[in-house]
């Protein structure tokens, strides 16, 4: 079951645009800083030496605020009306800093969780869509049909609620390769929450274009980034629907 087959239309956010600094001027104001921090702590020093270290400074910026800054190189069925976004390594990082303070939520069907296994850390899955009760057929997609899942916002409120948190705390949404959590941030941000990040490779990671495993899931993603992950399941954790 492909993440693509689960993108609904949408529309962009008019003011997606006007969300956030691009990061050219990112870099040149945080640039600027450093520029004047540097030049007194090391006045009289080898100017040389000096706009080495700030080259050094701004990439190594660059590369940790690339994908919280809306990069321009992600897919748009992965782009989100936040903007915010992480990399498995960036989100695996953001949680071990401040695990009592971020919600992390694996939007999944139940069967990938417990057949392709779950991401170490995560506070509960709360599946976007589901399949069908019948598992019906979807001849026009060629897969199984999927439905949202009606209780997907409230159950996420849940668990937000069970860690005392509220929805201008930190929120992660994961699913198998970006395009499900996009839509899972998106919804979550129409009922109020302000700071939900998606993780744009997901759990499996993206399907190779080319060379000899062509298809498979095999260039990134959380799994493929050695970031813990088990096959074992917590009830606390699962989505069982008419539980509370």
């Amino acid at each position: 079951m492909s993440d693509e087959q689960h993108k609904k239309a949408r529309q962009e956010p008019a003011g997606r645009a006007a969300a956030c600094l691009p990061v050219n001027e990112l870099l040149l104001l945080y640039g600027i800083s450093l520029y004047s921090k540097y030049t007194i702590a090391i006045a009289g020093r080898d100017m040389k030496r000096i706009h080495l270290l700030m080259a050094a400074l701004l990439l190594s910026f660059y590369t940790n605020i690339v994908l919280a800054a809306a990069p321009a190189d992600i897919p748009k069925d992965k782009q989100t009306h936040l903007g915010l976004y992480l990399s498995p390594q960036q989100a695996w990082d953001k949680i071990q800093e401040n695990p009592s303070d971020t919600l992390f939520i694996d939007v999944r069907t139940r069967a990938e969780a417990v057949y392709v296994g779950m991401p170490e850390g995560v506070d509960g899955l709360v599946p976007y869509v589901e399949h069908d009760p019948f598992w019906s057929w979807d001849d026009k997609r060629n897969t199984y049909k999927v439905e949202p899942v009606q209780s997907f916002v409230p159950e996420v409120n849940r668990r937000l609620e069970d860690k005392k948190l509220s929805k201008n705390d930190t929120v992660i949404v994961m699913c198998r390769s970006g395009t499900r959590s996009a839509l899972a941030a998106d919804r979550l941000a129409e009922d109020g929450y302000t700071k939900v990040y998606t993780i744009v490779e997901g759990f499996e990671g993206d399907k190779r274009k080319s060379g000899p495993d062509k298809g498979q899931r095999t260039m990134n993603g959380w799994k493929n980034a050695g970031l813990p992950w088990t096959y074992a399941v917590q009830k606390e954790k699962m989505f069982i629907e008419g539980e509370d």
